[in-house]
């Protein structure tokens, strides 16, 4: 009897004073949110009509100038011949259509607002896509635009400093940044470390990087890896450093950031509404010596310490 007692109910328990409790919920979360650092550190410019234009000097070898000595000797006479037909950039679309049932959005948009989680995600989702085309599209993403004289290989598989060396040889005007994945920025550090020479680090946009030489090394998991090997570029960025530079269309109906646009679409006989969310963008590479890859970067070297 004693017993019974003491293991009777005395207070009211956790499950039944959740019935009257409210839970703190959080916005949707979604894992394949990164932080797209090319996008950032990319400077980006406007187009008209959704083209850029690049135009280049045909032979810079065969402008002819001269340092006058003290006499009177004839200047040279020269000019600039342009390319007659520069290569155009299109900007490509990233579009997708999001749909909301009415009933939905009215009944259960507290406290978040479905209608604009449902876009928030969406451009989140597109925005990851664009950073992938940027280093992926076979028309004008990084990987695709790199000259051949700008293409090395590693020595030895792992990427040392010795190859990071050779790659800040052909980007060597005003270098911006190292481009790479997670996986292949933590095999170079390895391989610093074995040399004893580890890299230092910077601080941008809050978040820490390890640089080589200075120049900061930024992971990207857009970068391909296949087969254990993947790439890292090196890039030199803005128009008048001649480099590499990001397209948008500014202007657009609904435009919600820099050629992005979300616009309503109207609601169907099911009373479903619809919002199309579209991205325009391109990336282009001025000059030849602004892009360079090092290729068969090898990312799952490991080495024992004793």
């Amino acid at each position: 009897m004693a017993a019974d007692i003491h293991d009777a109910q005395t207070a009211l328990g956790d499950v039944a004073a959740r019935t009257l409790a409210n839970a703190t919920k959080t916005l949707p979360m979604m894992g394949t949110i990164t932080p797209r650092w090319l996008t950032h550190l990319l400077p980006w410019t406007p187009v008209e009509a959704g083209i850029y234009r690049v135009n280049r000097v045909k032979d810079s070898t065969s402008i002819e100038v001269d340092c006058s000595a003290r006499d009177e000797r004839d200047l040279p006479q020269t000019f600039v011949d342009y390319e007659e037909w520069g290569r155009e950039y299109m900007l490509s679309a990233v579009n997708t259509v999001v749909d909301v049932h009415t009933r939905v959005s009215d009944l259960y948009s507290s406290p978040h607002n479905q209608i604009k989680e449902q876009l928030r995600l969406t451009i989140e989702t597109i925005k990851e896509r664009q950073e992938s085309e940027l280093i992926n599209n076979k028309e004008y993403g990084l990987l695709s635009n790199v000259a051949k004289t700008q293409r090395i290989s590693t020595r030895t598989g792992a990427p040392t400093p010795d190859d990071l060396d050779e790659l800040l040889t052909k980007v060597w005007k005003e270098p911006g940044f190292f481009l790479a994945h997670p996986t292949t920025i933590a095999a170079f550090g390895r391989e610093c470390t074995r040399r004893g020479v580890p890299p230092p680090t910077v601080s941008l946009f809050g978040s820490q990087f390890i640089t080589w030489r200075g120049v900061p090394l930024i992971p990207s998991d857009k970068v391909p890896v296949k087969s254990g090997k993947s790439s890292i570029i090196l890039l030199r960025t803005g128009e008048a450093r001649q480099g590499v530079v990001g397209l948008f269309q500014p202007g657009l109906p609904g435009e919600q950031n820099p050629g992005l646009s979300v616009r309503f679409m109207g609601i169907n006989h099911k009373a479903i509404a619809s919002y199309l969310v579209s991205l325009y963008c391109s990336l282009a590479v001025l000059t030849d010596d602004a892009l360079a890859v090092l290729e068969n970067v090898e990312v799952g070297k490991y080495h024992e310490y004793k």
